[in-house]
């Protein structure tokens, strides 16, 4: 089958933990044929999307990952799968992606995520559907509700809509000076909504990534424990990530979930849970691959070629 990934630069890509690139190694040594595209070279001339494309062959050396065999311009159609893997922002450029690629779809182009689903799905927002899993949440500009929340709550996190790796969150308490000028700064001046929520103490155990392939739960997520003296446990902000058994609350949520975001056409789901409860679901290029692997021999990568084998066709 042909594979094609759509990634940012392959030079910028960490071969050692990138859970893109573990998707491509596994499905090479099936003997797949592995393309890479990047998002600014998808196109549509008369309603066909087409896009210049590279064939590569991975390697396992991290340090020079993969080997170019050949270039060419061809319609999304010609591959198996096409899967989705841009890192965020998502921005208006991201969106324009998820048109084109919902183009190719009716094309007969099988695309993953599903282009709509990527598009309706904030990552933040998606929760509001799952409110009893959720903690208690506010999404709002005017700083009159959310300052009305905070007092509320008496310990709240503050975060854009639209933020990624632990960027721009804050811990505010109901007695924190620099409140105003948080909500401010981070609602700029009250003209972007943003999310507030309730503090969760069990941050100190870890911010769980858990996947979610195919519909079914990966049976180990990953705790990302925040350093000393910060509340995020994201990796790009310096935590820790620590592998371990879906905890009984962790498998109830996510089988709560599961089915309903694979109807949508969600192949590759990443929810975020703080303790039991559910702060973020996320699906435009969900991570931890790589280090649930490392940590528990369970191969993840090769769990998402088996959901691609299938839709695909293979046996």
């Amino acid at each position: 089958m042909k594979f094609a990934f759509i990634v940012d630069p392959l030079e910028g890509l960490k071969a050692y933990k990138d859970s893109s690139i573990a998707m491509m190694r596994v499905a090479a040594k099936r003997g797949h044929e592995i393309w890479t595209i990047q998002r600014g070279d998808l196109s549509c001339r008369d309603g066909r999307v087409a896009a210049h494309a590279l064939h590569i062959q991975p390697t396992d050396d991290d340090a020079d990952w993969f080997a170019e065999i050949e270039e060419a311009h061809a319609p999304l159609t010609t591959f198996d799968a096409v899967l989705m893997r841009q890192d965020p922002p998502f921005d208006f450029e991201y969106v324009a992606a998820t048109w084109l690629l919902e183009r190719a779809e009716a094309e007969g182009a099988r695309v993953f995520n599903k282009p709509r689903a990527i598009r309706d799905h904030s990552e933040k927002v998606a929760i509001a559907e799952f409110p009893q899993f959720a903690p208690t949440t506010l999404i709002a500009r005017a700083a009159a509700d959310l300052n009305d929340f905070i007092d509320e709550m008496g310990d709240a996190v503050l975060k854009p809509l639209d933020g990624m790796g632990g960027s721009r969150i804050f811990r505010v308490r109901r007695d924190d000076p620099n409140r105003n000028v948080i909500v401010e700064t981070l609602t700029e001046d009250g003209t972007r909504s943003i999310m507030a929520q309730r503090y969760l103490p069990a941050i100190l155990d870890g911010d769980k990534r858990i996947l979610i392939i195919g519909g079914v739960p990966v049976p180990h997520c990953l705790a990302r424990i925040p350093k000393a003296g910060e509340l995020r446990g994201n990796l790009a902000a310096g935590g820790t990530g620590v592998a371990r058994p879906l905890s009984e609350k962790d498998r109830e949520i996510a089988e709560a979930l599961a089915p309903v975001l694979w109807t949508r056409g969600l192949m590759i789901v990443g929810l975020d849970v703080i303790g039991d409860r559910l702060t973020e679901i996320n699906v435009t290029s969900p991570t931890c691959f790589v280090e649930i692997s490392q940590q528990t021999g369970f191969d993840v990568a090769g769990m998402l070629v088996d959901a691609l084998e299938r839709e695909c066709g293979q046996p």
